[in-house]
């Protein structure tokens, strides 16, 4: 069976706990990078996390020229291939979801890769708006 990042914005309380936990996830040298995934407000009182939808016939993976973005098989995750991206942008152009973007200094794209099938930001959400579930 796969699994599958979840997200119930209903049950989003805008603490922003999964954003730390992603960009600690993904420290380089000690220093906590660029969190994959935003929390939005809609309103008062509302939020919603936005993060990557691994989509099944995803535009960024199509844009590629290089093919730098490759679905992972055991995650099931789209993941960046950072020695072959030329850095381009395409693919940031490309999300309809606007749910990928650039790490500076690197210039690097960056996008949510389920922290290779183990998201920090499902472990810390003391909600649940975010769950690694089987499908």
């Amino acid at each position: 069976m796969s699994k599958m990042l979840m997200v119930t914005p209903g049950r989003c309380i805008g603490c922003r706990t999964c954003e730390v936990a992603c960009a600690f996830r993904h420290a380089e040298a000690g220093v906590p990078g660029r969190s994959r995934v935003q929390v939005r407000t809609l309103a008062k009182d509302v939020w919603v996390p936005i993060l990557c939808l691994q989509c099944d016939d995803a535009a960024c993976v199509q844009a590629c020229p290089v093919s730098a973005l490759w679905r992972n098989a055991e995650t099931g995750a789209i993941e960046v291939q950072e020695d072959r991206c030329v850095r381009c942008n395409v693919c940031v152009v490309a999300c309809p979801f606007g749910n990928m973007t650039v790490e500076s200094p690197k210039k690097a794209v960056i996008k949510c890769d389920v922290c290779g099938g183990d998201p920090a930001c499902a472990q810390f959400c003391p909600t649940r708006a975010l769950e690694y579930l089987e499908v």
